[in-house]
C-alpha cells in the first residue's frame, strides 16, 4: 500500500471541515455564478474533477452536477460558453481537439493541474523475455504477433483505446506508421472491460497485449518492470498538430508517446469575468501518485459517488494547509481585479 493510500484510506471516514476565511458568504466571489463541470466517460476523473469543484464552492461559486461527454464535445462546448471547465485536458495528446475549438482566443489554458501523465504500449514480461521482444514493430512477424491472437484469426489483438479520447487516433496512425496493420488488430469498445478481461487473461498466464496510460489504475495491477514491459517504438510519428514531434524521452526510450501534462480547461471569457476562479485553475496541482492511488481504490470496489466524494474530502483533510492557500489565492486575486 502507497503512502498516499494510506493517507486517504486513514481519513476516508473523516467529513470535510468546512475552510474559515475572514469574507463574508455575501463578499465571495463566486456568489450567484453558476459553474457547469464536464468529465469524459472515464469514472476514474471525478476524483479530480471534485476536486476543483469543492475549490469552488469555497470561493462561492454555484457549481453544477458534472455532466458527461467526450473529449471532443467537451472542448467544443467549453470553447463556446456552454460548459465552465474540465478537469482533463492532456496536453499534447488533445492538441487537435483544443485547435478546434479556438485555441488561445476561447480557451484558458494556464498552470499545470497533474505532470508527467505517460502512455505506451505493454505486453507481459514472461512473453517478452521469452521471445526477446522489445519494440512493438516485432509485431510485424506474424509468429510474433500471434502469440498475442485472442480470437483465432491469427492477428495480435491489442486492447485499445475508445474513440474519442485522443489515444484512439494515435493508435491507429501508429500501426499505419510501423506496418502493422496486417498482423495486428485495434480492439477498441469499453476500455475498462477491454482491460479487465486482459487483466483476468494475465492472470491466467496467458500474453496479453495492451495500450495504457498514467493516471490510472492498470499499472497498480500490472506493474511495469515486474509484471509487464513497456514497448519501444522504431522511431517517432505523430499525427495531426503532434506531427513532427520527437516522442524520445530523456532516458533515450521512445514509447510513441510524449509525456502528457494536464490541465484544467476553461471558456476564456468565463475566466476573463472570474479572476479568482481563473486563479484557483493556474495553480491548483495534484500529484500523479495520488491521482494513481485514488483510481486504483476505485478499481478494488471504491467506486461509487459516496466512495469519491469520501476520498476527495480524505485528500483535502491530508491536504488542508495546500488547499487553503488555493483558496487564498483566488480570493486575493478577485480582490486585485
Amino acid at each position: 500500500m502507497t503512502a498516499i493510500t494510506r493517507t486517504l484510506a486513514a481519513v476516508a471516514a473523516s467529513t470535510l471541515a468546512l475552510t474559515c476565511f475572514s469574507v463574508s458568504a455575501n463578499e465571495l466571489p463566486g456568489k450567484g455564478v453558476k459553474v457547469y463541470p464536464l468529465k469524459s466517460s472515464i469514472a476514474e476523473e471525478t476524483f479530480q474533477t471534485l476536486l476543483v469543484m469543492k475549490a469552488l464552492e469555497q470561493l462561492g461559486y454555484d457549481v453544477q452536477p458534472i455532466k458527461e461527454v467526450e473529449y471532443p464535445t467537451a472542448h467544443l462546448a467549453i470553447g463556446n460558453g456552454d460548459a465552465t471547465f474540465i478537469a482533463s485536458h492532456w496536453n499534447p495528446l488533445h492538441a487537435d481537439y483544443y485547435k478546434n475549438a479556438g485555441g488561445d482566443a476561447k480557451l484558458y489554458r494556464q498552470g499545470v493541474y497533474s505532470d508527467n501523465a505517460a502512455q505506451g504500449y505493454l505486453i507481459d514480461k514472461k512473453t517478452a523475455e521469452a521471445h526477446n521482444i522489445t519494440n512493438i514493430a516485432q509485431l510485424q512477424d506474424p509468429k510474433i504477433a500471434k502469440l498475442f491472437d485472442t480470437d483465432g484469426d491469427g492477428k495480435a489483438d491489442m486492447t485499445g483505446c475508445n474513440p474519442g479520447w485522443g489515444c484512439e487516433a494515435m493508435i491507429e496512425h501508429h500501426l499505419d506508421a510501423y506496418k502493422l496493420r496486417d498482423t495486428v488488430t485495434h480492439q477498441q469498445g469499453t476500455y475498462s472491460a477491454l482491460i479487465a478481461d486482459t487483466i483476468t487473461r494475465y492472470k491466467s498466464g496467458k500474453p496479453v497485449l495492451y495500450y495504457t496510460w498514467t493516471p490510472y489504475w492498470v499499472s497498480n495491477e500490472l506493474k511495469p518492470g515486474k509484471d509487464v514491459v513497456w514497448l519501444e517504438v522504431p522511431f517517432s510519428s505523430s499525427p495531426g498538430a503532434q506531427k513532427g514531434v520527437d516522442t524520445k524521452l530523456p532516458n533515450g526510450k521512445n514509447y510513441g508517446f510524449v509525456v502528457n501534462k494536464q490541465h484544467i480547461l476553461a471558456n476564456k471569457a468565463w475566466t476573463d469575468q472570474n479572476p479568482a476562479a481563473a486563479k484557483l485553475f493556474a495553480i491548483m496541482q495534484l500529484p500523479v501518485s495520488d491521482i494513481n492511488a485514488q483510481n486504483y481504490m476505485m478499481s478494488q470496489g471504491q467506486g461509487k459517488s459516496a466512495d469519491i466524494e469520501r476520498h476527495v474530502n480524505g485528500w483535502i483533510k491530508a491536504h488542508q494547509k495546500t488547499f487553503d492557500s488555493w483558496i487564498q489565492q483566488a480570493l486575493a486575486a478577485a480582490k486585485k481585479s
